[in-house]
């Protein structure tokens, strides 16, 4: 069994799963650009999922059999077309295991998913968590040990954000039931009671315990917190306003019912708004079903225009204002979504560029014609 592909897109989390990484990246971008990082929960910041019922070893096979590629074969068997683990097809006619045999809780227990046992067994592991038990911070897997509730990356987010004095908000959008415990876990620890991140209490971030909720219908989008509501009916701009507004962390369930009518594609998806020319501001979502098949991904991207807007292809802005949450990765390395966000700020500055460049060219043509 061998990669049939080299391709820089494509991410080898075989040999993280087997090692701690402690690489510091570079800092974070430290200019005036405000951070609003969107990030879904579950297979993203949590391994384990309360709706579906799954623990940290069902999550991870689950995760596992997404980001594992092969094909049927003429006599009706599978066979894999890689060994390497990647988000994205290595090569044409690869699908996901997950794809081809449903979610399937056992993944590398069975016989097909048996050479991928190691990596879910190192990845468990290193989440094990080494502190008594504590009902916020640990939760007990499906084989009695007891593991971290958030992913520890999550916090090295939080810290080195407040480190370099960053404005930014953390923006939490799952479609599932986990938002309650989880705002309230992340109080617990800003309070000092992490054992490993007791330094954070010293560091002031403003956490909002409302839930709110976003609710999605064809011709309009309504979020709400608390009594306040604000409708993109009323105000085009209203919620990207609002968005950009926001300091601290805080959280919203999203229209998982609105995504299931839109057969799961982007056009139902979480909504995301872009704003090119607003260079002071740099949206980020980061969640495990943004995919570059827009018939399978999870963020509906808007970007604001010039006559008004328009819905973005997911590959126009992959890495730049979506990522695809590598969970291995966030596992195995503490510092991945810093890096993740520089990779986002460094492509962001292209992207802006870009496009202040393209109105450039379509201003000049329109005085021109005129």
């Amino acid at each position: 069994m061998a990669s049939l592909l080299s391709n820089p897109d494509m991410e080898d989390m075989k040999s993280d799963s087997s090692r701690t990484v402690t690489e510091i990246p570079t800092t974070l971008n430290c200019k005036k650009t405000k951070l609003i990082v969107h990030l879904d929960l579950n297979n993203t910041i949590l391994l384990c999922d309360t709706v579906t019922g799954q623990g940290p070893s069902n999550a991870l096979n689950s995760f596992l059999s997404t980001v594992t590629w092969g094909r049927m074969n003429q006599i009706g068997r599978w066979e894999w077309l890689s060994s390497v683990l990647s988000l994205n097809p290595p090569c044409d006619g690869a699908v996901s295991y997950y794809s081809q045999f449903g979610r399937v809780l056992d993944f590398t227990e069975t016989a097909d998913g048996q050479p991928f046992k190691k990596i879910h067994s190192d990845c468990l592991q290193k989440l094990e968590w080494q502190n008594p038990y504590d009902e916020l911070l640990s939760t007990t897997g499906e084989d009695g040990k007891h593991y971290h509730w958030i992913l520890p990356a999550f916090f090295e987010f939080i810290d080195d954000l407040l480190s370099q004095n960053r404005e930014f908000a953390i923006i939490f959008r799952t479609f599932g039931t986990d938002l309650c415990r989880t705002l309230e876990t992340i109080q617990f620890a800003l309070s000092g009671n992490h054992p490993e991140y007791k330094h954070l209490q010293m560091k002031q971030l403003p956490i909002s315990m409302v839930e709110g909720r976003i609710r999605c219908s064809p011709d309009n989008v309504v979020l709400t917190v608390g009594s306040d509501q604000i409708s993109l009916k009323s105000e085009s701009r209203g919620l990207y306003n609002y968005f950009s507004s926001l300091k601290g962390i805080v959280g919203f369930q999203d229209h998982f019912d609105w995504w299931a009518r839109n057969n799961y594609s982007n056009r139902g998806g979480k909504p995301l708004w872009i704003d090119p020319s607003h260079t002071g501001v740099h949206h980020i979502f980061i969640d495990d079903n943004i995919r570059l098949n827009d018939s399978d991904s999870i963020v509906n991207p808007q970007v604001f225009v010039k006559d008004g807007i328009r819905i973005a292809p997911t590959a126009e802005l992959y890495n730049i204002c979506l990522v695809q949450t590598n969970l291995v990765k966030a596992i195995c390395d503490r510092n991945y979504f810093i890096k993740c966000v520089q990779h986002c700020e460094e492509n962001f500055i292209k992207y802006t560029a870009q496009c202040a460049a393209q109105d450039a060219v379509t201003t000049s043509d329109k005085s021109t014609t005129s």
